[in-house]
């Protein structure tokens, strides 16, 4: 008999990394014993996934109660009285008589026994029915982050972030296996000064384990299986393997059975899926080298499609085949799926001896697979053309791929050199690329500057039209520049290119047709959603989203930029996702959900601030200081937008920065600003006068009325309503009858001031704008008018209406100086209402009054100390 015994202190827990919930279940069966008690728990998992390391660490704080771990069935000490930790490792080896006996003795443990057993199995042993009645837990492959932390811990820090990425997406989750690929490469591979091999090396053992539970099967099936390995190579990543082309390459049907059987390969809808990505590599490594080539022969013989059998004989080959490689790149440059012609391209470049050809074939399979929303892969592929000279094309992706996730103004300068590299068509993008990189930067001198270096695009009418129209508008020949960017709306009919649609609904935003704007970007979202790229999925669906905005449609704008931002992190464009949360801060804004707008602001600031995405913070800071401003807030509101819409280098984007003025003008007269809410109405009229935009006039109309005399304020009222009439926009106009209620009624005018709030309330009611609408009720309240639908005051009932809306303010935590500003009344008139309130309700203080109104279900119940400090 043989056991492993460990003494406390003996061991150190080993480090795990994604692996909480599993660490705690072990340690609470250690628990259990020290307590007294006993317990059985079965980890299984897939090999290389940590089985081992959990029952080291297991053994290793298990101090002060002993462990054993026995080499055999035998060795099993379940007589024992006193507290143990017995660690059976990979049960599944033993001989199943001996483990069927063990299984039927730890079923009818004593719970009062201090005896506890951890087993492990691997996942895929046909014994994993054996452990029914017994405590179970799964492991699983760790996610992206525990393994860039355990990558982290295994390279020292010195891991270059694009061979981390690739070596993450590589190990598939499986620790064992990412240890592996660590150990084998050099210190120059981790740290990209030279390119990894390709396969990588390493992970031998946990292949050898995966390809262990094939071992027994028939000979055909072995065959069949290799075959749909190979078959592997030139599918979609988990697409799987055609069973009709196997069987034309001389796979054998029957011996499909079998594997099944043996849970290696499940067969639906005519094709065959390996159980776990790592047995498809597993096969193939296992086979040895001339019997893979002859797969790959037979595939390629089979093949009915051309790229397909190009692949497989390029899988085939044993050196450089110029021949071949030039058909692969001929044929995948042809209509395919992206990541169809990556694939291709980079089998064709591995293929390539000549240094020149080889980095053009790489750089085109990297823009491929950027295109089909993976740029993981695109990096790495980038990354085997280090030490090759200067060239247009890898600079080219790579600041497309640093446009999406990386610095804008990273992204700016690689696409500028790019275009001095590039032949004039590949320049002409980059160039817009640049340009698009400006634009997010917020830097309009960068952008004009980009593109005006596009040369003429005669064979492009919409791209020209948007070209010199927008470097027009920025140049501040604003009706030459709207003429222009008119015409890209009467390309519309003709152009289903979904970045020419994307271009067509910008430049219908500029001239203020926001219905096509949205009609283009429903119209690229579809063409996107037909035949791609992939990669301007969450763009298509942001541009719908700013039309729908602008619209005043906040409810479909929110459901289109939840569905982009879940396509942004499918794609890796966090830059993308940052803009969509600046979206979502937005029409959260509207709707009066403030923790929402609260949590996509700050998102969308986490990723604005450190890639100087400056539009996307500005949209931000705008949708904070709306909802500041719908909460009574005005104070706030306009500190937060004062920096923006003011001249100076804080000023926010200058697309966005006129079209918060409005906000900011309101904010700014609520709070006694009113010198820096004149300064901003006065820019905000030149800039009404050059703009399109259909909104601005009722906009600019209601900035005067709220810096209007008394004597006219009213007719400023009127005159911003009836410019509302003939525009969109019925947020604005029920904001615009909301500050004229609330106007009339501080004039003791209640009667007449009815009128525009009920409007108000409609309005806001009809837009979903929760918040908003709360106000309009509330200053109906005041104006003396029940609102249809809302419970009485309760203990408020004798109170007037004033007093009413005083003291919920007052019992929600507001001073009285803040009440004042939200009720537009002075800071005496709440100190004399208060004083009122007070004795009517019978209370003596603010605590009292919060604890009244919480008693009746009317505000949450607060703390006794909150409550004191208010």
């Amino acid at each position: 008999m043989t056991l492993s015994t460990t003494e406390p202190g003996v061991l150190r827990a080993p480090a795990l990394h994604g692996r909480r919930a599993e660490v705690a279940a072990v340690e609470s069966l250690v628990g259990r014993v020290r307590d007294g008690r006993g317990g059985v728990l079965a980890l299984t998992a897939q090999p290389g996934l940590g089985r081992t390391a959990l029952v080291e660490h297991a053994r290793a704080v298990c101090a002060p109660v002993p462990s054993v771990q026995p080499t055999a069935p035998t060795a099993l000490p379940l007589a024992q009285t006193g507290p143990l930790l017995v660690c059976v490792d990979d049960a599944h080896t033993w001989h199943p008589t001996a483990r069927a006996a063990l299984l039927s003795d730890l079923r009818r443990l004593p719970a009062e026994r201090p005896l506890a057993v951890l087993l492990t199995v691997a996942e895929h042993h046909p014994m994993a029915g054996e452990l029914y009645g017994l405590s179970t837990l799964r492991l699983g492959p760790l996610d992206d982050s525990a393994a860039a932390a355990l990558l982290d811990r295994l390279a020292h820090g010195a891991a270059d972030p694009v061979v981390g990425a690739w070596l993450i997406r590589e190990a598939a989750g499986n620790p064992r296996l990412l240890s592996a690929f660590v150990a084998a490469l050099t210190p120059d591979q981790l740290a990209g000064r030279t390119p990894l091999p390709d396969p990588l090396p390493g992970g031998e053992d946990v292949l050898h384990d995966f390809a262990a539970r094939l071992d027994g099967l028939p000979g055909d099936t072995s065959a069949l299986l290799l075959l749909a390995a190979a078959a592997g190579e030139h599918e979609p990543e988990g697409a799987g393997a055609d069973l009709a082309l196997l069987l034309r390459a001389g796979g054998d049907p029957a011996a499909l059975a079998p594997a099944e059987a043996a849970r290696a390969v499940v067969g639906a809808g005519g094709r065959i899926h390996f159980t776990h990505p790592l047995l498809r590599r597993a096969v193939l490594h296992r086979a040895p080298l001339t019997r893979r080539r002859a797969a790959h022969a037979r595939l390629a013989a089979a093949c009915r499609d051309r790229l397909s059998c190009l692949v497989q004989l390029a899988c085939a080959a044993q050196d450089h085949d110029a021949r071949l490689a030039g058909a692969l790149a001929a044929a995948a440059s042809t209509p395919r799926p992206h990541a169809e012609r990556s694939a291709a391209l980079a089998r064709a470049a591995a293929l390539t001896a000549d240094t020149t050809l080889r980095t053009d074939r790489l750089a085109e399979a990297a823009e491929a697979a950027r295109q089909a929303g993976d740029p993981v892969r695109a990096r790495a592929l980038l990354a085997r053309t280090a030490g090759a000279p200067a060239h247009g094309g890898v600079h080219q992706v790579r600041g497309l791929l640093s446009l999406a996730d990386g610095p804008a103004a990273d992204a700016r300068e690689a696409l500028l050199t790019a275009a001095v590299l590039l032949p004039p068509e590949p320049a002409r993008h980059a160039l817009i690329g640049a340009a698009e990189a400006a634009w997010a930067m917020g830097d309009a001198a960068a952008y004009r500057e980009a593109m005006t270096r596009v040369p003429v695009c005669a064979d492009d009418p919409l791209l020209e039209a948007y070209r010199a129209g927008m470097c027009a508008v920025l140049s501040g020949r604003i009706a030459e520049g709207h003429a222009l960017l008119r015409r890209c709306l009467d390309e519309l009919p003709g152009t289903d290119e979904p970045a020419g649609l994307l271009r067509a609904g910008a430049a219908a935003l500029v001239v203020g047709e926001v219905e096509s704007a949205c009609g283009a970007g429903a119209r690229a979202l579809a063409a996107v959603r037909a035949y791609g790229p992939e990669v301007l999925l969450p763009r298509a669906l942001e541009h719908l989203a700013y039309g729908e905005l602008r619209a005043g449609r906040h409810t479909t704008a929110r459901a289109h930029a939840l569905e982009g931002l879940r396509a942004a992190h499918r794609t890796g464009q966090p830059n993308v996702a940052a803009c969509l949360h600046a979206v979502l801060a937005l029409a959260a804004s509207v709707e009066g959900d403030a923790e929402a707008c609260a949590g996509h602001a700050r998102a969308a600031a986490a990723g604005a601030g450190p890639h100087g995405l400056n539009q996307a913070a500005t949209l931000a800071v705008w949708a904070v200081a709306r909802a500041d401003l719908a909460a009574g807030r005005p104070g706030d509101a306009a500190a937060r937008l004062a920096p923006l819409v003011a001249p100076g280098p804080r000023r926010g984007h200058f697309a966005v920065r006129m079209l918060a003025v409005p906000c900011f003008v309101e904010a700014a007269v609520q709070a006694g600003r009113t010198a820096e809410a004149r300064s901003a109405t006065a820019e905000f009229t030149r800039w009404t006068e050059a703009t399109a935009d259909r909104l601005a006039p009722a906009q600019l109309a209601r900035c005067r009325a709220l810096l209007a005399p008394p004597q006219q304020t009213a007719a400023a009222y009127e005159s911003a309503l009836a410019h509302h009439d003939r525009s969109p926009g019925e947020f604005e106009r029920a904001r615009t009858q909301l500050l004229f209620g609330q106007w009339l009624r501080r004039r003791r005018r209640t009667r007449e001031a009815r009128g525009p709030l009920r409007d108000a309330l409609v309005g806001f009611e009809r837009c979903g704008a929760r918040a908003w609408a709360d106000r309009s009720r509330g200053e109906l309240r005041a104006a003396g008018e029940a609102v249809a639908g809302e419970p009485g005051p309760g203990p408020l009932a004798a109170l007037t209406p004033q007093q009413q809306r005083i003291a919920r303010h007052v019992a929600e935590g507001a001073t009285n100086r803040e009440v004042a500003v939200r009720l537009s009344v002075s800071h005496r008139t709440v100190d004399h209402h208060l004083r009122n309130v007070f004795s009517a309700l019978g209370v003596r203080s603010r605590v009292e009054l919060s604890r009244l109104l919480a008693g009746d279900g009317r505000l949450p119940d607060r703390d006794e100390e909150i409550a004191a400090n208010l």
